[in-house]
Parts: C-alpha cells; structure tokens; sequence
C-alpha cells in the first residue's frame, strides 16, 4: 500500500500573476518546470498586467 502524502509534502511555487502559492498536482507531473500560474483565471490575465492583475 502506498502512503499518502500531505499537501505540505507537496513541492510548491508562487503564481506570476497573482503572487499566491500553489501546490504541484499530479496533472503539471510531466511539466511541472514550465508551470508558471495557478489557474486558467490567472494564465489569461498574464498579457494584461504582470504581477497583480487579478484581485482576490
């Protein structure tokens, strides 16, 4: 049986735009050294304004 792992465990990185920190998912598995935003909201908003286009 394999042991879970918690979220913490997880490695992580801070979103371009809107500067929040998101955790690795097994879907970014194989280009995890490319991703650089944390949603689809955050990659459109990229073109607009770089760090801080999107408030919370």
């Amino acid at each position: 049986m394999v042991k879970m792992r918690r979220k913490a465990d997880l490695p992580s990185k801070i979103c371009a735009v809107c500067a929040r920190t998101f955790a690795w998912r097994k879907k970014w598995a194989r280009d995890w050294g490319q991703v650089r935003y944390c949603s689809d909201r955050c990659r459109s908003a990229k073109g607009g304004q770089e760090g801080g286009g999107v408030v919370p």
